[in-house]
């Protein structure tokens, strides 16, 4: 059997230029399909993969260079080669600007199309070497797969154990955990332990996008399936084949889709919108929700057939205060990160500042002590950042005077405060103060001029 990498798409309206290619091509080891006008070689393009097209300009209904644009404006796959009895330097230059890699002019010897189709496929395979050295370095440069979870605790290392188990699996994992734990960083690392690794890792949030447009965007559709579908569409699933794909917030996916992404998980094929032919494909599923979903399924909110076809694998994160031993860990990484994102240097964390860290109950979880250390840092200039120099959100940051327990002058002081450390990051700069605050330039001045800053 041919190997898919060998496969040429033959784009010509006339029968004799087909059968003439397909007998020199074949011959030369190269699987061979033909198509009799551009929108047929579309057509083609949209339900398989090759690695070269070749497509002749002059055609009835839609020319090579239509076809070109066309292809173009799908992203689909395949290098284009050229071909016309009636060329001309511009004509050549007319197609490389549209993405062609090569153009030869009619008639050409057996010889001639060989040497060109070769140069495409060497280029081909030198971009494709290119691409995974690229990852091979980007893989060497930063911590891959379970490695990539930070952790000291018990709790965390059976999760990673549980990991690598799945991972050398097929069968569709279900993440759950409170907000924040880093359910999608999990499913990363489950696709990089697999023999995926190398394949597409796509991730979809199933409640940021609506549901008349959820189908078409996981499944995919065919141009004309609905108004404004003025091209084709692959879908996740397409897009994914051979990876894998993570469905975030799973337990928001509509009621009414439901059936369908069955259908995907149990005949490993898709439908797309307005196609009546499935396409086969072959995706690993990951779903992650914060959602309990067997309470879901008690609602009548989510199938329980879906959802023991989600679940054959289920890995459930711990909320970060139930793993408090992990957060001088995960200060130690992500501080120098966050460092180097504003661009100052790197202070040092004090026992009492982390001990505080560590007795805080964290609702948002891993999210909360990022975000609390990013504040911290643009807000404290020191290099060692101590316990009061921690933003919480729980807290005044002052101290409060126990002569007076007057909220309204704890909150003004406060204000001032921030404002004032504000003004002090930015060198006076207001806007970008206001910025930091997270209010209007208008209101800064206004309490600038109030507290006498």
């Amino acid at each position: 059997m041919t190997a898919p990498e060998r496969r040429i798409l033959i784009v010509d309206d006339e029968a004799p230029m087909r059968h003439m290619l397909r007998m020199v091509l074949e011959r030369d080891g190269y699987a061979v399909a033909e198509a009799v006008s551009g929108r047929q070689g579309l057509e083609c393009l949209q339900a398989g993969q090759y690695i070269l097209v070749l497509c002749d300009i002059r055609m009835p209904e839609m020319d090579g260079l239509s076809f070109l644009k066309e292809k173009q404006e799908q992203q689909l796959g395949g290098t284009v080669i050229m071909m016309s009895a009636y060329g001309s330097i511009d004509t050549a230059v007319e197609c490389m600007k549209k993405g062609a890699y090569d153009y030869i002019s009619k008639p050409f010897r057996p010889d001639e199309i060989l040497l060109t189709v070769r140069k495409a496929e060497e280029r081909l395979q030198l971009r494709q070497e290119n691409v995974k050295l690229k990852n091979n370095m980007r893989r060497t440069s930063r911590p891959q797969g379970v490695a990539a979870i930070l952790h000291r605790s018990a709790l965390m290392k059976g999760v990673l154990e549980t990991i690598q188990k799945a991972a050398k699996t097929k069968a569709s994992v279900l993440i759950t955990g409170p907000t924040g734990t880093g359910k999608e960083l999990v499913a990363r690392a489950l696709h990089a332990e697999s023999s995926r690794s190398d394949r597409p890792f796509l991730a979809v949030n199933c409640s940021a996008i609506p549901e008349g447009l959820l189908e078409s965007e996981l499944f995919g559709h065919a141009r004309g399936a609905f108004t404004g579908a003025d091209r084709a569409r692959t879908g996740l699933f397409g897009a994914a084949d051979g990876g894998t794909l993570l469905l975030d917030e799973i337990g928001d996916f509509p009621l009414a889709l439901q059936p369908k992404l069955l259908r995907v998980l149990q005949e490993r094929e898709v439908r797309r919108v307005g196609e009546s032919k499935p396409t086969p494909v072959d995706v690993r599923v990951i779903a992650a929700t914060a959602k309990d979903l067997r309470q879901a399924v008690d609602n009548g909110t989510f199938r329980e057939d879906l959802f023991y076809r989600l679940a054959v694998i289920t890995i459930e994160l711990p909320a970060l205060n139930q793993r408090s031993e992990d957060i001088a860990t995960l200060v130690e990484s992500y501080l120098p990160r966050i460092a180097a994102r504003l661009k100052r240097p790197v202070p040092m964390m004090s026992p009492e500042a982390l001990r505080l860290l560590e007795q805080q109950p964290w609702p948002g979880n891993i999210r909360e002590l990022l975000n609390v250390l990013e504040k911290t840092l643009v807000l404290c200039r020191e290099e060692i950042i101590g316990e009061s120099d921690l933003v919480l959100h729980d807290r005044p940051q002052i101290a409060i005077d126990p002569t007076t327990l007057s909220l309204k002058k704890a909150m003004a002081d406060l204000e001032r405060d921030y404002i004032r450390k504000a003004l002090d990051v930015t060198d006076g700069n207001r806007t970008q103060a206001a910025k930091i605050l997270e209010i209007s330039l208008r209101s800064l001045i206004y309490k600038i001029s109030d507290y006498g800053l």
